[in-house]
Formats: C-alpha cells, sequence, structure tokens
C-alpha cells in the first residue's frame, strides 16, 4: 500500500523537476494541441486524392461540437448501388484521418466509399478535426472533464443522432480500439442502438485485464495517471514534453523493450509499413483526456467494464450506490449483427479478453482470427483489403438493407 501511494508522488516530483528545468508549467504550452490545420480533414487528406468530402458539425448534450466528415467517391459508377451510411470510429490518440493514412486501396475510408457506401467519419471530443465546446475553452478543467463514458453516451449517440436525420437510415457502424470500447458500451442503451444497423470492430475491447503491452503495464504500475494530477494535468498530448519524457522513463532499465515503440505498445505488427511512420506523425498522435486514461487503466486494474470510479463516496453521489454500474454487453439486442476481427500478436486488445466479451454476448457474432495481426494492423496493414476489410464488406452487404452484391 506505500509503495502505491508514494509510486505517483515520487513520480510527480521527478517530473516536476524536469517541468522546472525545462521552465515551463504544467498548464502552458507543454500540454496544448501540438498540431493545427486549417481547412479541415476533408482539405487536408481527403480531397488530395479526388473525393467528395463534406464538413459536418454534430452537438452533444453536454455542449461538445464534434467534426463529422461526410465522403463519397469522386468517380462514378454505374455498377454499384448506392450503401447506407457507415460510421468510422477512430481510437485512443487518434482521430478521423486515422481511416485515410495510406493510399485509396489500404485505406478503409476510401475503399468504402468505392463500394458505395455513405461514409461518415467520426472525431470525438478534444481531437484536433473537432470544434471545441459551445461554452467551454479548451484550457478549462471543465473541458476535459470526460473519459470513454463519456464517448460512448454523448459523442457517438450525437454522432448517430446527427447521421441518421440527414440520411433518414440505420448506420452501420465501425470501429478500432477506443471506437470499439464506445461501440459496446453505447449498444447496451436502446436509444442508441436503435440507430444502429450492424456492427464491424476491428481489435474489440471491453476488457482489459489481461493486456500483455509491457510498456502500458510499466505505466499502470507507476500510477502515471495519479502522478499527472498531482501535477495539474487534465489534458494529454503524447508529442509534448512531458509527455515524451514520461515515455522515455517508461522505456528505461530494460523493463520494456521499446526499440520499436510502436510494437512494444500494440504488440508485433506484421504488416505495418513502417517506411510512413513519418507522414503518419504528421496527423497522430491527437489529445485525449487524463480522466479517459485513468478510465482506461481502472479496467486494466479491476478487470471490469464499468462506468468511471469515482471512489465510494462520489460513486454513490454519483451512481447511489459504493461501486460504479457496469455495462452489461447481455444487454446488447441479439438480433443486432455484429462482425469482429481480432490479433493473435495484439498486445492490446489480447485473446483471453476478446473471448470473455465474446462469452458475455447473447448474439454469436461472426469471427474473423488473424494470427499474425498486432493492434495497428487492423488500421494500417498493407494486406488489410485481402485479409480483412472485403470480409466486413461482404459481412455489410448481408446484413444491409438495399445493398446491391455488386457493391
Amino acid at each position: 500500500m506505500a509503495t502505491s501511494v508514494l509510486r505517483p508522488l515520487l513520480l510527480a516530483v521527478a517530473l516536476l523537476l524536469f517541468i522546472s528545468s525545462a521552465e515551463c508549467l504544467p498548464g502552458d504550452s507543454i500540454i496544448e494541441h501540438s498540431q493545427s490545420y486549417d481547412g479541415g480533414l476533408c482539405l487536408n487528406l481527403i480531397e488530395p486524392w479526388g473525393y467528395i468530402c463534406v464538413e459536418h458539425t454534430a452537438q452533444t448534450t453536454d455542449g461538445f461540437m464534434l467534426g463529422l466528415q461526410r465522403v463519397s467517391s469522386g468517380i462514378v459508377n454505374l455498377g454499384v448501388e448506392k450503401a447506407p451510411p457507415v460510421l468510422l470510429l477512430h481510437g485512443l490518440f487518434m482521430g478521423g484521418d486515422a481511416w485515410f493514412l495510406d493510399s485509396p486501396n489500404q485505406s478503409l475510408g476510401f475503399i468504402l466509399a468505392d463500394r458505395g457506401f455513405d461514409v461518415w467519419v467520426g472525431n470525438v471530443r478534444g481531437t484536433k478535426w473537432s470544434h471545441g465546446h459551445a461554452s467551454l475553452s479548451d484550457g478549462d478543467k471543465e473541458f476535459w472533464d470526460w473519459s470513454w463514458q463519456e464517448l460512448a453516451l454523448y459523442d457517438l449517440e450525437a454522432m448517430l443522432t446527427y447521421t441518421n436525420s440527414i440520411t433518414n437510415s440505420k448506420v452501420f457502424v465501425v470501429g478500432h480500439s477506443q471506437g470499439t470500447i464506445m461501440s459496446l458500451a453505447a449498444f447496451t442503451q436502446p436509444n442508441i442502438v436503435n440507430m444502429v444497423e450492424a456492427a464491424a470492430l476491428l481489435s474489440p475491447i471491453s476488457y482489459l485485464d489481461h493486456i500483455t503491452s509491457k510498456f502500458v503495464l510499466n505505466l499502470v504500475n507507476f500510477h502515471l495517471e495519479e502522478a499527472l494530477s498531482l501535477l495539474g494535468i487534465h489534458q494529454l498530448n503524447l508529442k509534448s514534453d512531458i509527455l515524451t519524457t514520461i515515455i522515455e522513463m517508461a522505456c528505461d532499465g530494460g523493463r520494456a523493450d521499446c526499440s520499436d515503440l510502436l510494437a512494444s505498445i500494440t504488440g508485433e505488427n506484421c504488416c505495418f509499413n513502417s517506411s510512413r511512420v513519418d507522414f503518419y506523425l504528421e496527423y497522430e498522435p491527437h489529445p485525449t483526456s487524463l480522466k479517459n486514461l485513468k478510465h482506461l487503466f481502472q479496467m486494466i486494474r479491476e478487470g471490469t467494464f464499468a462506468k468511471y470510479d469515482y471512489g465510494i463516496l462520489k460513486n454513490v453521489l454519483q451512481y447511489g450506490q459504493l461501486k460504479p454500474p457496469t455495462f452489461d454487453l447481455s444487454q446488447i439486442p441479439e438480433s443486432l449483427p455484429i462482425w469482429m476481427a481480432y490479433g493473435g500478436n495484439d498486445a492490446l486488445g489480447d485473446v483471453i479478453d476478446v473471448h470473455h466479451t465474446l462469452k458475455e454476448l447473447r448474439s454469436k457474432p461472426n469471427v474473423l482470427f488473424l494470427e499474425d495481426y498486432g493492434h495497428a494492423d487492423f488500421l494500417l496493414s498493407t494486406r488489410a483489403y485481402e485479409d480483412l476489410y472485403n470480409n466486413m464488406i461482404s459481412f455489410f452487404r448481408s446484413c444491409g438493407n438495399g445493398i446491391s452484391s455488386s457493391s
């Protein structure tokens, strides 16, 4: 117990010494958005490839202004019947650009548009393609007072409501990593799942207690989130000096092999094009909140898929009970078609945890297991179309209304 209390305090002192030597304060520019692009995601990454892209904004019930992009192929293909809308949900420290980082024949966002789908690209609160808050600025502590719980219950609800209102159609949902956490939590809510036609989940996560990523486990053991709280930090920007120092500390002493930093976090990726990393880093990573990291670390430590744990007293005030309520996966309707793809080398979405998720669902999802895939492969593999995207599209054809077999 004493060790667990001392660790975050000692880490906070070490980080404070670093901050002092760098002559910057935790609330200063080190945690502000390091990247900004005029013109939005459409202009920067999608339209240059010749695709039609329109920027939209959806407001959550708690005031966040979320960026949505609607993408369609710029090529008229008379043999492809227009398919229903599909909403893409990115992972942690990513934004909607994650679906367009490679060429059109490798990036899922482009592939779906070319197959006739009405592609909608989601960007959660705090990412650079979203548009802030109706009354808060991103310098306010309250702006960052959220976790994936709010992303599931507010952001995804707002994205689906907006997309449904424009298209007058139920929506296919595709999530990767954090996008699957959001989806599985949200699908337990009748008002949200009723807007969904079917779901495809890449590296599905609802439990995290068997992760094998030594890098992440080091951060959990350091009680990183408590140390950052002591420093008054609420926004996490991995390109800030302080977070860069923490990454170096997590790699130090041989506790994690960070010669390939991505692999040390996600697991060994079989088909990731490492020559494009510099290009990816022009867009990634996006900021997230410290509270979101705290919530994920709670899942790792406690082995639960539950709402944010505030501690006994605040849990009683917030939830009316001592422990936070769980998201009951058995509440996801058996009638909802679900497709999942997971990998044998995924250090974040471990096979044991995926099987735990499958066991709790009432339905029997279509499952694709790729033994050599790591966490990033499901998004950035050079073989993704052949290995999984074509399979996913066939699944959507089989369960969606009005999708031509030629699409």
